[in-house]
């Protein structure tokens, strides 16, 4: 059985992903920092589709739970696909530049970045030992465009465009995808722009565009699921 760790998987994406993947039979490792809400998500996976799912409530920003999760994995067998999706917009509703919080962005760097990259550096390992080794990191349109007050978020996933770019060139025997997944009906979008609620599309839309990298396994890059998901 193919193995994934999916963090940020109670709701939104990281949920859609999860149940998508499962779906395929993979076993999955999930987290979330909110822990009724991850082992919610958690039991209705098992019983939807029956692959082992591990439920660790906690912070990827702490260390010890990084680790944890991909002892997780390996107690599962490995692990084939880290999906780094947890992530905070440091800031909401989202300031503009003169405004924005320092201690904001730096608990995005924090998250969207920093640990990012500790559950990647903790996570190789075992994805070089599998076969088809990948990482999905979840970039964003403000990563490449220039918005009005999504400089401190666009700031960090911008920072996760460029590793996932290094990761591919130093690891050319995996797949490094950094997936810019568009708007989507989350609390994250909702924080960052109320007035846009209930207007989105939902992540379920955009799944297929991920399943697309999956199957067919392009070379590592930048991609966006809702284009991924229309061809």
């Amino acid at each position: 059985m193919a193995v994934a760790i999916v963090t940020g998987a109670s709701k939104g994406l990281g949920r859609s992903l999860a149940h998508a993947l499962a779906g395929r039979g993979w076993d999955l490792v999930l987290n979330a920092r909110t822990a009724p809400a991850l082992e919610e998500s958690a039991a209705a996976l098992r019983a939807a589709h029956g692959t082992r799912v591990v439920g660790l409530p906690g912070d990827v920003g702490d260390a010890a739970h990084r680790r944890a999760l991909v002892a997780a994995a390996r107690g599962l067998g490995g692990l084939d696909l880290l999906v780094n999706n947890a992530a905070v917009l440091g800031a909401a509703p989202l300031p503009r530049l003169e405004h924005q919080p320092l201690d904001g962005l730096r608990a995005a760097l924090e998250t969207n970045v920093v640990a990012v990259l500790g559950l990647v550096q903790e996570s190789l390992p075992l994805l070089r030992a599998g076969d088809a080794g990948a990482v999905i990191m979840l970039s964003s349109e403000a990563a490449v465009e220039s918005y009005a007050t999504w400089g401190g978020y666009g700031a960090s996933k911008a920072a996760v465009d460029l590793l996932a770019g290094v990761l591919a060139v130093e690891e050319p025997g995996l797949r490094v995808w950094a997936v810019d997944p568009g708007d989507m009906e989350t609390d994250m979008y909702a924080a960052a722009e109320p007035a846009g609620t209930g207007t989105r599309p939902s992540p379920d839309s955009v799944v297929p565009g991920f399943l697309r990298l999956l199957d067919r396994r392009p070379a590592s890059g930048r991609y966006v699921a809702p284009v991924l998901a229309r061809e």
